[in-house]
């Protein structure tokens, strides 16, 4: 396991980290990839991938917690990176989930965290809304709060695929382009059209001559 940093953080924290993070690289939970910081093993992120039926379905958000340090418990501090409209996330990426606060129980853990981020993702809870705008659209106007979610998701946590194609096909053109060859190329090309454009026009001259 890569080196992090320790700093501030109670021994039987450190040691509980550890082997929570061992155990989630090892064998992670479906659709979810935890990030390391080498730097600070305090800041914890993963990468969530949006549940399927929901309107963030194929969206990748990336969320990040920061442990409480000098303390031999959390919970974290939490945020979606990945800007999201959800009534249980703010503007600024801060989760509210009763689990992650008043019912929070020491032995739960960090994968404990980023199951019920998931979770929270397929049932969200309007009634410790964050945002108030998420939350009223949920309750009342189910359609409209779904196709809300479903368009920051299409353009803040989705991967562009084919434009990551398009990009590569075409930094594969700028290499054949350079160098020695390529004016080579070019002038062979521009040979080509020449020889084919010769008759077509001998054709056009005859066919005025007859007219």
């Amino acid at each position: 396991m890569a080196s992090v940093s320790f700093e501030n953080l109670a021994p039987q924290v450190s040691r509980q980290i550890c082997k929570e993070l061992q155990h989630l690289i090892s064998d992670p939970p479906e659709g979810i990839k935890v990030i390391l910081n080498e730097e600070d093993i305090s800041d914890i992120q993963a990468i969530i991938d949006g549940p399927a039926g929901t309107p963030y379905a194929c969206g990748h958000f990336r969320v990040k917690l920061v442990l409480r340090k000098r303390l031999s418990f959390w919970p974290t501090k939490r945020f979606f990176l990945t800007k999201i409209f959800h009534p249980n996330v703010s503007q600024q990426g801060e989760i509210c989930v009763n689990t992650l606060k008043k019912d929070w129980k020491p032995d739960l853990g960090i994968k404990h965290i980023f199951l019920t981020i998931k979770c929270l993702l397929i049932v969200p809870n309007p009634e410790s809304a964050l945002n108030e705008e998420a939350g009223k659209l949920l309750l009342e106007h189910y359609e409209d709060y779904f196709q809300r979610a479903k368009m920051m998701t299409e353009i803040h946590a989705k991967i562009n695929q084919h434009q990551s194609s398009i990009d590569t096909h075409l930094n594969e053109d700028t290499n054949l382009a350079e160098g020695p060859t390529a004016s080579k190329k070019a002038a062979t090309d521009r040979t080509v059209l020449a020889d084919k454009k010769k008759p077509i026009v001998k054709d056009k001259k005859r066919t005025l001559k007859r007219l």
